[in-house]
């Protein structure tokens, strides 16, 4: 497996990716996408999406954060509408729904995460506690430091 992977989004081959119909609001979205990387877990990935004109309902089954590239979409959530646009970064949490509708076109690069169950997040945090106690204390620091302090 390669330590660095190297996508270029313009190179990307955009397959069909259907909407549920039963998500479907309005008119009839056109929805394509492609893989762009992803963690040697599985439990992250990078993916280019588009779609074309239409209202629907999207419920996320992980943590979503996307990049407008192309386009326009408002997004409704209890909080009220909120108009994406190019350049624009959006976290969806893992299990919440929106209504996404799509003037004309949007394209957006997506990070995508699995949650990870309770259990690994009590752990994770027990290691850490640990981590900081064995430290003396001095607060957290970025993973990679730790690794580069073990290194020397």
């Amino acid at each position: 497996m390669d330590a660095v992977v190297i996508s270029r989004i313009e190179a990307a081959q955009l397959e069909a990716a259907p909407i549920r119909p039963e998500w479907i609001r309005a008119g009839q979205p056109i929805a394509r996408c492609a893989e762009l990387s992803r963690a040697g877990d599985g439990q992250a990935m990078s993916a280019v999406w588009d779609c074309t004109a239409g209202e629907f309902d999207w419920t996320f089954g992980g943590d979503e954060t996307v990049h407008i590239l192309e386009g326009e979409v408002v997004v409704e959530t209890e909080a009220g509408p909120r108009t994406l646009r190019p350049g624009d970064v959006a976290l969806f949490r893992a299990g919440s729904t929106c209504r996404w509708r799509v003037p004309v076109y949007v394209k957006k690069l997506a990070f995508c995460r699995e949650p990870l169950p309770k259990a690994a997040l009590l752990a994770i945090k027990a290691v850490r506690k640990a981590k900081r106690m064995l430290r003396g204390g001095r607060g957290s620091q970025p993973a990679g430091a730790l690794a580069g302090a073990a290194a020397t």
